[in-house]
């Protein structure tokens, strides 16, 4: 591939989208219509410290999920408590090196490197509107990529 292909880089940040994140009013009524309605299936569920239902992963191709998020008390506006989409993830081969090149561009760096609790490793920044982008690294020990192979050799 040519470097202007990377807009000089030789290396691609971004390596495709893993997930979008939508907050939810009712996560148990939102989870039925997106798995009885539209088709999605549940790959894992991740519950807070008190036990309480937090998050569901739903699977729609090989790393490609609809994340779902309980709790949602307000629409119209930004927050961690709001209805509707809440983040973009975009998914990479290396969180390093994907770091590196965010910060070499001079582009906003909201963390460092972490490991989320599916053990994944991520980091965040956001766009000029302020939306809230993580980028993430799926590795083979990470709930993700554990659903990944089991739906891959569920699947025809």
């Amino acid at each position: 591939m040519s470097e202007e292909r990377f807009y000089g880089r030789e290396f691609q940040v971004i390596a495709g989208l893993s997930h979008a994140a939508v907050r939810t009013r009712e996560i148990k009524d939102s989870v039925r219509y997106y798995t009885e309605v539209l088709g999605l299936r549940e790959a894992f569920r991740m519950f807070r410290e008190d036990g309480s239902l937090g998050t569901v992963y739903l699977y729609i191709a090989p790393g490609q999920y609809l994340e779902l998020f309980s709790g949602g008390t307000r629409e119209g506006i930004t927050g961690p408590d709001v209805i509707g989409i809440c983040h973009l993830c975009l998914m990479t081969k290396d969180i390093r090196r994907s770091y590196d090149a965010v910060k070499a561009a001079g582009g906003p760096l909201d963390s460092e490197i972490k490991r989320g609790k599916s053990q994944c490793w991520m980091f965040w920044t956001h766009d000029p509107d302020g939306t809230q982008i993580e980028v993430m690294e799926m590795p083979p020990e990470s709930l993700q990529a554990q659903a990944d192979r089991q739906f891959e050799q569920n699947d025809p």
